[in-house]
């Protein structure tokens, strides 16, 4: 391939960050590996991103703008209260489909597990990722829930939360449609009060 052939070099750095760090782990992964698997050099990290950390928080920045944009599509989907707010099990199965992340689960939940303690870029964005799906989950409980929407909003976000640590264990097959089940039954119990 050619150089006017190749994607600029900060489109490398990015896919190569979201190829092998939340793969592998953040920590874990020396820059060097990074600059190898992007075909730079290191002026060129620090040019475009000022370290690794500002690279991952970019990269992160970018799957939650991914995963936001899906979410939505799967909102809009929904042609009744419940199915909104059980479109965020809808969405996480499009965003597995349409995407081509190699991490078996979140890769924000993976940098939390791996960075618990950060306030850098990397935690602003963990934050946005958490914030995101906390509100939006407690605003499509209302409809549901009324009154105890936190509580309804918690409960799901513990399903979908369940859902993406199954990826892991690789148990129960269908860790998605599990996830659905058991927000739903949730939900139901609400809509009875």
């Amino acid at each position: 391939m050619t150089t006017a052939q190749r994607s600029p070099a900060r489109s490398r750095l990015l896919e190569a960050a979201d190829r092998v760090l939340f793969d592998r782990g953040i920590r874990g992964t020396p820059v060097d590996e990074l600059l190898q698997e992007a075909g730079v050099s290191a002026a060129t990290l620090y040019t475009h991103f000022g370290s690794k950390d500002a690279l991952v928080a970019e990269a992160l920045r970018m799957r939650l703008a991914e995963w936001r944009t899906a979410w939505d599509r799967c909102i809009i989907a929904a042609t009744d209260d419940l199915e909104r707010l059980l479109a965020v099990f809808d969405a996480l199965a499009t965003y597995r489909s349409e995407q081509h992340h190699p991490a078996r689960w979140c890769a924000c939940l993976a940098a939390a597990a791996e960075l618990p303690a950060t306030t850098d870029a990397i935690g602003e964005v963990l934050a946005a990722d958490t914030a995101l799906l906390a509100d939006r989950l407690v605003h499509l409980s209302r409809p549901v829930a009324g009154q105890r929407a936190h509580d309804l909003a918690d409960e799901v976000l513990i399903a979908y939360s369940g859902a993406l640590a199954a990826f892991l264990r690789g148990a129960p097959a269908e860790p998605i449609e599990a996830g659905r089940r058991l927000a739903r039954s949730a939900a139901g119990a609400y809509r009875s009060d």
